[in-house]
């Protein structure tokens, strides 16, 4: 009877796996100089795009963020001062990597917390008008934790069988987590072979911003999550103390969420006319 279940398990592994999508999909995962949305840059950034029919293109950017490279940064992933010292710069490939991921959903591990907000930064940094609009967000490690409650080698190693000896650089992490999602939609049934139902799944609160300073109440309405306002309606708040809008863009917000915020009052106003 063990011989026989193994032998079953085998040949499941064997048979290759799609997602079901309906349009591409792009893992990719950031090497940073840090962990602070607002101030650290991209050192590297591997995209891993997979389109509905089961075709895959894969590319890999060194870049100089235009800042030191802390040593204890250095230590985790290897990418070093000298390194990217003659790689473009995130503004140079901007453009690029925009149109790469224009018309596709995010994949990554962490990326709801981590990858999406600091590449949107970088984004509006370099003037690209990037959002969320129209596009599902899979966070593998929300998946994950929710599941088995681990690490993206560990989860590499549970669900495929293999060792990740190339943790922290940013290509093998991006297929690593690539493989792991397929591995989690063959392995559970409760998970739908379907690219919103992953989105949501994946996701955590319901923020309206990538930060987490301005999320959604039962309603659908914007409500700030932080300060003397926690809990009140964004929309409320601008209108009884505008100089309190002033004071958010003037701040050390990430530009997505003053981004949000101006659309907000925006749409109040255009409410009103």
């Amino acid at each position: 009877m063990g011989f026989f279940i193994f032998v079953k398990q085998k040949k499941k592994s064997i048979k290759k796996m799609q997602l079901n999508l309906t349009k591409p999909i792009c893992f990719f995962d950031l090497e940073t100089t840090g962990v602070n949305i607002t101030h650290d840059r991209i050192v590297e950034i591997s995209i891993l795009k997979v389109f509905p029919n089961g075709s895959e293109e894969r590319k890999t950017w060194l870049v100089n963020p235009e800042m030191p490279i802390p040593k204890e940064v250095t230590a985790i992933h290897g990418i070093d001062d000298a390194k990217v010292a003659n790689a473009p710069t995130f503004k140079e490939l901007a453009k690029e990597i925009y149109n790469i991921i224009k018309d596709s959903d995010l994949g990554g591990f962490n990326s709801n917390r981590f990858d999406i907000p600091l590449l949107a930064e970088e984004m509006l940094r370099a003037e690209v008008d990037f959002d969320m609009k129209n596009r599902q967000a899979i966070d593998v490690q929300t998946i994950f934790h929710k599941m088995e409650q681990r690490t993206l080698s560990a989860a590499y190693k549970f669900y495929c069988d293999k060792n990740l000896d190339d943790a922290h650089s940013a290509e093998a992490d991006t297929n690593a987590t690539f493989e792991v999602l397929k591995a989690q939609i063959k392995k559970y049934d409760e998970l739908e072979n379907d690219t919103k139902f992953l989105a949501e799944f994946s996701s955590r609160k319901k923020f309206a911003d990538f930060a987490g300073f301005i999320v959604y109440n039962k309603k659908g309405e914007e409500c700030f999550s932080f300060g003397k306002h926690k809990g009140k309606l964004v929309t409320e708040v601008l209108e009884k103390e505008p100089g309190y809008f002033g004071w958010l863009l003037n701040a050390d917000f990430p530009l997505y969420t003053k981004k949000v915020l101006t659309a907000i009052k925006l749409r109040s106003f255009n409410n009103k006319l």
